[in-house]
């Protein structure tokens, strides 16, 4: 049984039309939040300056670019959706890796274990966690909830992006090796400022 922070699977995904968002300028806006796994995960992923090849954003200032190249996601939230969902009343199947728009879908570290800067080094890639993921009107479109973004900021549960450092392969199952950085700000407390900036209410 695998121990360490580890990739539980790499997703990526196309620029595909949403709809469904209950926004009053939008009805459907492009974007790239529909990830899936990589069918051939089993084999290895090439990892370039800008993310995942075959990835694709629609909209750079909130994925894509530098640094925000890769989005990554522990999979222990999972049930936490999952829970989240159906007492909202959108019981929904088992979740896949790739529903909440990550890259990465990762065992092993969560937002209070990740702190800005520090670095990772899978295998021969190096990435740099970069910032939080602070969710928009198309991450309650993707879910089929509005309630979806700010449960997200309100339970903690957000990911956060990583720059890639140093690009090449990788594959699922891959060893997560955590290089420190000055660690004075994790994702955990980015989010809780986030939280109190927003002044989110209940999450239903």
């Amino acid at each position: 049984m695998q121990t360490h922070p580890h990739i539980f699977a790499i997703c990526r995904g196309i620029v595909t039309p949403l709809f469904g968002v209950d926004h009053p300028d939008y009805k459907m806006v492009p974007s790239g939040i529909k990830k899936s796994v990589i069918e051939n995960a089993a084999g290895s992923i090439l990892v370039k300056n800008l993310g995942i090849e075959g990835d694709e954003q629609a909209d750079f200032s909130v994925h894509g670019g530098q640094e925000k190249a890769i989005y990554a996601y522990p999979r222990e939230h999972y049930t936490f959706w999952e829970d989240y969902l159906r007492r909202a009343g959108r019981q929904m199947p088992t979740l896949e890796a790739g529903l909440m728009g990550e890259n990465l879908s990762v065992l092993g570290l969560t937002e209070d274990q990740v702190w800005v800067g520090d670095r990772w080094q899978i295998g021969e890639v190096e990435l740099q966690v970069t910032k939080l993921r602070e969710p928009c009107f198309k991450f309650n479109a993707r879910m089929g909830y509005n309630g979806c973004a700010k449960a997200m900021v309100q339970s903690g549960h957000c990911g956060w992006y990583l720059r890639v450092n140093q690009g090449g392969h990788i594959q699922a199952g891959d060893t997560i090796v955590v290089i420190p950085g000055k660690r004075q700000i994790s994702i955990s407390m980015q989010n809780q400022l986030l939280a109190k900036k927003t002044q989110q209410q209940d999450l239903l």
